[in-house]
């Protein structure tokens, strides 16, 4: 029920913002406004507000929305009305008619992410966990426990660091933009005391997924290796493992993390997925004990690893990640901008296949994530429903006949030529857009559907 209602509210809201921008720019422009309308089919609500031409409506099928400007093209105008029909304004009026709906979208993502700087929101501390075997970061000399104070990319001044989600963030940026990346790592009561340089440049990125974080290295933030709940009949409780055990070895290898522990577990099966027995140092009560593990083979994803049915890790440290006003606000234009880019990027990419399509979600998704931030807590569904504005800002931007971008490229070469793009070509355009966009929406849904079969 809370994926159903965080889903419904998200998308009631972008779309509601989509066409306000759209109502409230044709209004500025004195364009007649006949109906505002949340949902396509049959009205469910309808309303008129007093000396207002314009009916609102909320409709049954909430994919979507419009706003029906007076246009001679759609039906006959009076010719007192005709200087307020949508087809008689000057070229520029109609052209912010049309962006005024993915620049509101752009805007909401701007106050939304300003909200959470305004606000704070608790993030793990930028501290490193043992990176994976023969990774970047641990070639670059990162053990693990390091604290990071500082960062910059390529050739760029240095920037604090102010949690583990903005140094993910930066360092998937500098992936994507094929830029090396320093880290100035240290101890938080020592400061940043010595640079760490990671090629990020040298790699070959096709997109932001696991695997990329595995080739850099930095996974997840540093967690204590302890014990947390059991589950009655797993390999752990049968062990003789309780929670608050602090797992000190494996096989005599000393552990030094939570993330490294899990690692080591999952390792632990033989290449035609037997089961393979550990020996674990623990510290419980301030006493050693050496017990024997046996982690139960499971297969995921085509591959086997080990599990031991329990939390393994504690919570990492964290902190809260609060901005003042100005602040906040530069931060947050920043950030949509940086979204807004990096999607322009990977759509870029897939576009000439250099990144896989995969990439394309759907609504499915779109549900799924919108549950899963709703139950974090109301901050991360606020930075759930930015990511999204900035997505449906840019996907109306894009220059397909039956987007906001497709008309905004018409307006382009009516302003060049001085003359609009003829009817047969406008009528072609429109045919291949929305064939385009089908696949599109089809490519996305098969993808919905293989992530939630997986």
């Amino acid at each position: 029920m809370t994926t159903v209602i965080a889903f419904v509210v998200a998308l009631g809201l972008l779309i509601a913002v989509h066409e306000y921008g759209h109502y409230r720019m044709a209004v500025a422009c004195g364009v007649k406004v006949l109906r505002f309308s949340i949902g396509f089919g049959k009205p469910l609500l309808r309303w008129r507000r007093k000396d207002s031409p314009t009916e609102f409506v909320l409709a049954a099928m909430p994919l979507g929305g419009y706003v029906r400007m007076l246009d001679e093209r759609e039906a006959p105008v009076a010719p007192a009305e005709r200087h307020l029909a949508f087809n008689t304004q000057p070229l520029r009026a109609r052209a912010a008619i049309v962006a005024a709906g993915p620049l509101a979208n752009l805007l909401l993502a701007v106050l939304l992410y300003a909200v959470v700087n305004w606000w704070g929101v608790q993030e793990p501390e930028p501290v490193l966990a043992r990176p994976a075997a023969g990774s970047m970061a641990e070639r670059a000399g990162i053990s693990g426990g390091e604290w990071v104070g500082g960062l910059s990319l390529g050739m760029g001044e240095p920037r604090s660091v102010r949690s583990f989600e903005d140094l993910r963030w930066q360092l998937t940026r500098a992936a994507l933009d094929g830029q090396d990346a320093t880290l100035w790592v240290g101890h938080p009561d020592q400061g940043a005391t010595r640079a760490v340089v990671l090629p990020l440049s040298g790699l070959d990125v096709k997109e932001a997924d696991a695997a990329l974080y595995q080739r850099i290295g930095i996974v997840a933030p540093w967690t204590e290796p302890l014990m947390g709940e059991l589950l009655p009949d797993g390999a752990a409780a049968r062990a003789g493992l309780q929670a608050g055990d602090r797992v000190l070895a494996l096989d005599g290898r000393k552990v030094s993390d939570g993330t490294e522990l899990r690692q080591l577990i999952r390792g632990a099966v033989g290449p035609r997925g037997e089961p393979v027995t550990q020996q674990w140092d623990i510290e419980r009560a301030g006493r050693p004990l050496r017990l024997s593990v046996t982690p139960k083979p499971e297969q995921q994803d085509g591959a086997w690893i080990g599990r031991v049915g329990a939390y393994v890790g504690v919570a990492p440290a964290m902190t809260t990640v609060r901005l003042g006003p100005i602040e906040g606000l530069g931060r947050a234009v920043e950030r949509t901008w940086e979204v807004s880019w990096l999607t322009l990027k990977m759509m870029g990419r897939m576009v000439i296949g250099e990144a896989s399509i995969r990439n394309l979600s759907g609504p499915l998704t779109i549900a799924e994530y919108a549950g899963k931030s709703a139950s974090m807590g109301i901050t991360q569904y606020i930075v759930f429903l930015a990511l999204i504005s900035v997505s449906l800002g840019v996907l109306n931007l894009l220059p397909l006949p039956v987007l906001d971008g497709g008309h905004l490229m018409y307006y382009l070469w009516e302003g060049i030529t001085r003359r609009a793009v003829p009817d047969v070509w406008l009528e072609r355009f429109q045919r291949g857009g929305v064939a385009i966009l089908m696949a599109m929406i089809a490519v996305a849904l098969f993808n919905d559907v293989a992530r939630l079969a997986g």
